[in-house]
């Protein structure tokens, strides 16, 4: 795996001291200070960067809250965040695409979750001093991001994308885009350490599915959380033609975009 996209609780163990490498939990504010976590790390709590009034494509916050949530964490532009929660990954690989998108180069998603980094490593109920920023954000531009509306969905169906829908079986019986491949999310992650699978077990897994390197693949979900891991595992395991369907199924059907249902033979 990519360690420019994922690293490990190793990694992560090496390299936590170096001020320029910046640790956040996205799990929510009690579980960060009464169960602890990763010592160094600052807390952005999920919900805070994600905001469904449309203040931007999606749920995205927009980048002047993104901007905010980074200054008070003490986050620089040039720094190497490495984001976790503990489940899976699935909320802290939300906010690597956020970051991502708001035009930070390097942040990186931990290889498991916090159970996983408890399993080896020491933890703290200590919350660290940081002194604040002024987060400067440098958001994509349309044709940088992987990002893509209702308009660019529909072209890529015409052209015969893979699109790969990453929810739960009952979902993706009820409603899903033509043609769509199901692939839950969890599948790429060992249940017994918690985290990725190896490289080569991974690639083999998306190959019995079609997800192959050599496809245009555009993602989607419900709400473009789910497919925030999936888009990561992909990209460290050296994917490049894939889109993210920021909207998802719940902007398709609300412009009532053509949808496939039942279960698939």
């Amino acid at each position: 795996m990519n360690d420019s996209v994922v690293v490990t609780p190793d990694w992560l163990a090496a390299h936590r001291e170096d001020p320029q490498v910046r640790i956040v939990d996205v799990r929510d504010a009690w579980e960060y200070d009464g169960i602890g976590h990763v010592p160094g790390a600052v807390s952005i709590p999920f919900d805070s960067y994600r905001d469904e009034s449309d203040v931007d494509r999606g749920t995205l916050p927009g980048a002047e809250a993104f901007a905010d949530l980074c200054s008070e964490a003490g986050i620089s532009p040039e720094d190497t965040i490495v984001a976790y929660d503990d489940t899976h990954g699935v909320f802290a690989a939300r906010f690597v695409l956020t970051a991502l998108e708001y035009g930070h180069d390097d942040v990186r998603l931990l290889d498991g979750d916090y159970s996983a980094w408890n399993r080896e490593y020491e933890t703290s109920s200590e919350t660290p001093d940081v002194e604040s920023t002024e987060y400067e954000p440098d958001p994509l531009a349309p044709e940088e991001s992987p990002l893509v509306d209702y308009a660019a969905v529909e072209a890529a169906l015409e052209r015969g994308a893979l699109f790969v829908d990453t929810r739960e079986a009952h979902e993706f019986e009820e409603a899903r885009l033509p043609g769509a491949v199901r692939f839950d999310w969890r599948e790429v992650v060992d249940d017994e350490t918690r985290r990725l699978k190896p490289a080569d077990e991974l690639e083999e897994l998306l190959a019995e599915y079609g997800i192959t390197p050599d496809r245009e693949i555009v993602l989607y979900c419900n709400t473009a959380r789910r497919i925030s891991h999936t888009y990561v595992v992909l990209r460290a395991l050296g994917y490049e033609n894939v889109s993210f369907y920021e909207g998802s199924l719940t902007e398709w059907l609300a412009n009532d975009g053509e949808v496939e249902s039942g279960e698939v033979e």
